[in-house]
């Protein structure tokens, strides 16, 4: 069992409270947007086994099989498949979208033999990996996921009354459904940016006199939800772009699956994320940077439906697991009482994170290692099973074998 040190990366949009009080920490008055769990060459965790810190990756690469186990090293190469983050928003991150893994590694690939820099602006896949990822909220969390059905869109975008829209609307209401979608978002991001300018600022207006008219109606959290991405991001075609999106807000233990070709977008709020290690993001809007319209339009699954808010499901021994199609990562949860202990195997590799209370985790071999809140530990394959006790809430970071 080996202690985490971890970073904290502070983009624009992260929180100035939420981390450092998860960690025990007072704030320093600058954004910190994500706490980086595990062996990510561009942010690796550290451990120190007698010898100083180390950085995870290194520590992985030196002996592979012994860390992650063999079975993980045949199935997923030498190397830990999963990141796992803490993500604290104040302000809206990009709508994006990510590739499969086909489309990653086709993408990947016409890039590097166009000698495509990968540090570019305009480069669209930085790895060959697909990046499904997993939130679960620790406070209320607001974001977009996925498309709501058209016609319930046109009806949303005609009581605005908003004349910009009126175009969408008809989209919306008079094409099959996949291809409504398809058109409009296309429509929306290749408009003339005064003309987005104009209908985003009326939308913006509209929002407010509909939230402030009819507080109660069923439309106001996702009204919330657009006004605010309109505050943050005026003249955006992003902000157009995401209201064909469900607005969804997660309660504390709720979670969002995202795979492939789903668009989406984090509004605010903290949660633990997990996702296959990939850099690849195409974005939507909500951003300054570059979006690639035709090789977005490749990548969007054009299809809509309920954005899927879970709740782990009973496991073994008081884990809670999320479920999700992939392998890559598993995320799962303990909830501790006193008296109370839990066993986790140590097949393969895995990351814990306490968020609440304290937790000790001890092995087959009698050591013992405490976590408070905020703490977190890697446990290399051993083969053995370590045991949780205390009063806290634990989040489980692994793979699927």
């Amino acid at each position: 069992m080996d202690r985490l040190a971890n970073t904290v990366r502070p983009y624009a949009w992260g929180s100035t409270t939420a981390i450092p009080a998860l960690l025990g920490e007072q704030p320093t008055g600058e954004p910190q947007a994500e706490l980086w769990l595990g062996a990510h060459p561009g942010e690796p965790s550290r451990v120190d086994r007698g010898a100083g810190p180390q950085p995870l990756n290194q520590v992985i690469a030196a002996a592979p099989a012994a860390e992650l186990g063999a079975e993980a090293v045949e199935k997923f190469g030498p190397t830990l498949p999963f990141l796992l983050k803490v993500l604290a928003a104040e302000l809206p991150l990009s709508l994006q979208v990510h590739p499969s893994l086909a489309q990653a590694r086709e993408g990947f690939a016409a890039e590097e033999a166009a000698g495509v820099p990968v540090e570019a602006g305009h480069r669209n896949y930085k790895d060959a990996n697909h990046k499904p990822e997993l939130i679960c909220a620790l406070e209320p969390f607001d974001g977009l996921c996925g498309f709501r059905d058209p016609l319930a869109t046109a009806e949303l975008m005609e009581g605005l009354a908003v004349p910009g829209l009126a175009p969408l609307i008809d989209l919306l209401r008079t094409k099959p459904a996949a291809q409504a979608l398809r058109e409009t978002l296309a429509t929306v991001l290749t408009t003339d940016s005064s003309v987005v300018a104009v209908t985003v600022k009326e939308l913006a207006d509209a929002l407010d006199r509909s939230l402030a008219t009819e507080p109660d109606s069923s439309w106001a959290p996702a009204w919330a939800g657009y006004a605010y991405a309109a505050k943050h991001f005026p003249g955006d075609a992003g902000v157009l772009a995401a209201l064909l999106l469900n607005f969804v807000q997660l309660q504390p233990g709720e979670a969002l699956y995202l795979g492939a070709g789903v668009p989406h977008a984090y509004l605010k709020g903290t949660g633990v994320e997990i996702m296959a290690n990939s850099d690849n993001v195409l974005r939507c809007g909500l951003t300054p940077k570059h979006i690639d319209v035709p090789e977005l339009l490749k990548v969007v699954i054009f299809e809509a439906g309920d954005p899927g808010v879970q709740h782990a499901v009973a496991g073994e021994d008081g884990e809670e697991l999320f479920q999700v199609p992939i392998d890559e990562f598993r995320l799962s949860r303990f909830a501790l009482s006193a008296g109370a202990e839990h066993q986790v195997a140590g097949r393969t590799a895995q990351i814990l994170l306490c968020t609440e209370g304290s937790v000790a985790l001890t092995d087959a071999a009698g050591r013992r290692l405490e976590l408070a809140k905020g703490q977190s530990a890697y446990l290399p394959a051993t083969g053995t099973a370590t045991t949780l006790t205390g009063e806290g809430v634990l989040f489980r970071a692994t793979v699927t074998l």
